[in-house]
């Protein structure tokens, strides 16, 4: 296997209320304002952010850009998917993420990736991959007391299992595909909401019930609803669980 992956951490400069310590892991399906919450949290503690959704967009789209698909043989798709040198930005204020030097950071985003990227990531040696890239990231961001907010789909379960503070939020499907459908616009992406609604639910089935890593809570993570919470609110929450769990300094 070749490729690799290189680091740059960091938060934006300041003064912080509340100084992260540690792992903050977040859990969840799309569309639960996992990523708005864990940047906003990051930012607000002088913490590092990683995406690990983007990572596995990315080996998606070096999928697709080498003219593969969903009925491609695993052997090849995995291959394409772990060939590129990955870089992933972790500084909460401008997250980005290469391939071989290219910022891709808003192609992923595409229909195309979205639609294939459960799949790639189900693959095992994907899966190996991007967990493996994915320590080195957090140990690099945690090295001298640091922190590190941490949002995927098996952060608390696979990536991080005795990371001291475990989130997993949740939110219906049709709450979750309206807020898609608003970031689709807000990127000037088009969309139909009973399309993005079925797609929201094939993602669940997918990922819920794929072999390696499916999704889930952990035992011990906190649940939150966010259906009728407000992204402050979720926030305000996180913010007096880090305190809560002696994870600031």
């Amino acid at each position: 296997m070749s490729g690799g992956v290189r680091t740059t951490v960091g938060g934006p400069e300041g003064w912080y209320e509340v100084a992260l310590r540690g792992v903050v892991a977040m859990d969840g399906p799309s569309g639960t304002g996992k990523s708005t919450v864990s940047r906003r949290l990051a930012s607000s503690c002088g913490a590092a952010y990683l995406d690990t959704g983007a990572m596995y967009r990315a080996a998606t789209l070096a999928v697709l850009r080498a003219g593969l698909d969903a009925d491609a043989p695993s052997d090849e798709v995995a291959s394409a998917a772990t060939h590129g040198v990955q870089e992933s930005g972790t500084d909460p204020s401008a997250p980005t993420i290469t391939l071989d030097g290219e910022d891709i950071s808003a192609e992923i985003r595409g229909p195309e990736v979205t639609a294939l990227v459960s799949a790639v990531s189900a693959l095992p040696e994907v899966r190996n991959t991007m967990v493996a890239r994915q320590h080195a990231l957090i140990e690099e961001a945690v090295r001298d007391g640091g922190g590190i907010v941490v949002e995927g789909r098996d952060i608390g379960t696979v990536v991080v299992p005795d990371a001291p503070l475990k989130v997993y939020l949740t939110a219906s499907p049709a709450v979750r595909a309206a807020r898609r459908g608003r970031q689709d616009a807000r990127a000037g992406r088009t969309s139909n909401l009973h399309v993005t609604l079925a797609d929201v639910e094939r993602r669940d089935r997918l990922d819920s019930s794929r072999r390696i890593s499916p999704l889930y809570a952990a035992a011990d993570a906190l649940v939150l609803d966010t259906d009728d919470l407000s992204a402050d609110a979720v926030l305000d929450r996180l913010r007096a669980l880090v305190a809560e769990r002696g994870l600031d300094s």
